[in-house]
């Protein structure tokens, strides 16, 4: 029998290590560095598929405490997915600078508050 506690740990330590490496990958980078830059823009947005892959894999009770918008993670992975060809890279830029920060947050609180980093 699977652990559910267990793997959703794992999924939310997947998540956190993306948000890492998008950080990394972005770091000292510009708005239109990343759009002129195929394989910086390919890395981001693979390790925002790894996130909303995660978050599928995360027992919904859990993430039901926590006051965040999951579905628009999984629905930007859909996205990257089956709709490839409609990502419009400047908004992918706007979400890096402005959502990725809160989802951290929100990450760790839940890594802290439910798991104490196990």
């Amino acid at each position: 029998m699977r652990d559910r506690k267990r793997d959703s740990y794992e999924r939310l330590i997947h998540i956190s290590k993306a948000i890492v490496d998008i950080e990394a990958f972005t770091i000292g980078k510009n708005k239109l560095d990343f759009l002129n830059d195929n394989l910086l823009s390919s890395a981001v947005l693979f390790q925002f598929s790894v996130m909303g892959e995660a978050v599928i894999f995360i027992d919904q009770v859990l993430l039901d405490k926590y006051p965040y918008h999951w579905y628009k993670v999984r629905a930007f992975r859909n996205l990257i997915s089956h709709e490839y060809f409609n990502i419009e890279l400047a908004a992918v830029w706007e979400i890096i600078k402005k959502d990725l920060p809160e989802l951290k947050l929100m990450i760790n609180t839940i890594l802290d508050k439910e798991f104490l980093r196990m």
